[in-house]
């Protein structure tokens, strides 16, 4: 399935179900303040996918039930395929820092992660997979980045969501090889894939959701699905968003790719 995810903007675009567009993925917090009527309709027109961004699984303690209970609301609703979020923290025990900050790969990291994305899942009754992000700090750790998500998906019972412009960008800014840590990967964790066109200053990569998507993310995107049997490849977009068409050309070139394999 090729889709998009859904942004208010493309709101018009996207009712008027045109033929590109596959499937759905919302983000939860999109939805914690209403627009359940909108919901239940997407959820009848497309398959969804259910996406969060502030559950931070990476803090260690217990989950915030108030931030759980709000997303397995909106996961009734949509009755999606699966549910996503983030490997990552957005806050500490003080304070709630805004953002997505980034885990060593250690084994507490691990255990923290799996036991938190484990109970999502049965709070969810859903299957959950989890997304790669981006840093600018390469935090090293007791194991690589890959053998970290390999091991996290067989402890936490989970699969990976692989942002494919995260990982280019990341690979950029830390200089390895984006291939030799793609093929590090267990091919039956991938399950989504994540696009979104990225800019760059001053030679620093950034993930800003708000570029057209790179030939070098289409390249990357052909050999991942090669890798891996991927059920899924979703365009995010966050920003300056263009006319319909040209979302739907970048979505041709995922059927293709995905159609080429």
């Amino acid at each position: 399935m090729i889709g998009v995810g859904f942004r208010r903007p493309l709101e018009r675009w996207i009712r008027s179900r045109p033929e590109e567009v596959g499937c759905l993925e919302i983000t939860a917090e999109h939805f914690y303040d209403g627009g359940h009527r909108l919901l239940h309709e997407l959820a009848d027109a497309y398959p969804l996918f259910l996406h969060g961004l502030g559950l931070s699984l990476g803090t260690p303690g217990t989950l915030d039930r108030e931030q759980v209970e709000r997303f397995a609301a909106i996961a009734a609703i949509a009755q999606p395929r699966w549910i996503s979020e983030h490997i990552a923290f957005t806050r500490t025990a003080e304070v709630d820092l805004g953002h997505l900050n980034p885990l060593r790969p250690t084994r507490e990291n691990l255990r923290v992660v799996a036991g938190h994305a484990r109970e999502l899942a049965a709070r969810c009754q859903r299957p959950l997979i989890l997304e790669n992000i981006t840093s600018h700090l390469r935090l090293e750790g007791e194991m690589t980045e890959p053998d970290f998500l390999n091991d996290l998906c067989g402890e936490a019972g989970c699969g990976l969501l692989l942002d494919v412009t995260n990982l280019y960008i990341n690979s950029r800014n830390h200089r390895f090889d984006p291939l030799a840590w793609l093929h590090r990967l267990d091919p039956a964790h991938l399950v989504q894939l994540h696009l979104v066109g990225f800019s760059c200053t001053d030679d620093r990569y950034e993930d800003d959701h708000a570029q057209p998507i790179q030939e070098e993310l289409f390249a990357l995107t052909r050999e991942v699905v090669r890798h891996a049997p991927v059920q899924a490849i979703v365009i995010e977009r966050d920003g300056n968003f263009p006319a319909p068409a040209e979302i739907a050309g970048e979505l041709r070139q995922l059927h293709a790719i995905d159609a080429g394999h």
